[in-house]
């Protein structure tokens, strides 16, 4: 077994392809460990679907293993009518179908995602980090550190405060290694 190393790639995408045709989109929150079923199932149904993935290598025991996991773990992204959506439903592989209010926005995104998926940019997940939002450090020397994020615009920047004193502190970090909390 050839192992290379882990990645995110592009997603195996399903025939037919939901970029090229017109249609809805709509997001369907899935069943724990669900994706990938569900989008093979939609497939042979005739219905598009787009599963971004990404390589992790897996141990079992003393063996490695790459897979391919879900870059949103618990979502998949489906194009067609609603009708379809209520079919993807029937497979009781889906927990909910999630409204997409703003059609363009979301074809904009996943298009970009595709993109940078297929271009082997070593794109990787990253939180999305909101003004206000507590946080906790996960890696690296300050792991178990928690504070507010007070700026988006700075995002790298992590603020502890002392309310009793009304001060507060800032502490430079990655924000990759940031896990919300609360």
């Amino acid at each position: 077994m050839r192992l290379l190393e882990p990645e995110i790639s592009a997603p195996a995408l399903h025939a037919p392809d939901p970029f090229a045709v017109k249609g809805a989109w709509h997001v369907l929150h899935t069943r724990s460990r669900q994706e990938k079923i569900l989008s093979d199932e939609l497939s042979a149904m005739g219905i598009r679907s787009f599963l971004p993935l990404k390589r992790e290598l897996h141990y079992h025991g003393k063996r490695k293993a790459l897979v391919e996991m879900p870059i949103f773990t618990g979502y998949l992204f489906l194009r067609g009518s609603l009708d379809d959506a209520y079919k993807a439903d029937r497979t009781r592989r889906v927990v909910g179908i999630i409204r997409v209010v703003d059609q363009d926005q979301l074809h904009w995104e996943l298009s970009n995602l595709r993109l940078a998926l297929t271009g082997k940019t070593g794109v990787k997940p990253y939180p999305f980090l909101r003004t206000g939002m507590k946080v906790e450090v996960t890696s690296g020397p300050l792991r178990g550190l928690q504070g507010i994020i007070e700026d988006l615009k700075s995002a790298n920047c992590l603020i502890l405060q002392v309310k009793t004193l009304g001060r507060a502190v800032s502490v430079e970090i990655d924000p990759a290694r940031l896990e919300i909390i609360g």
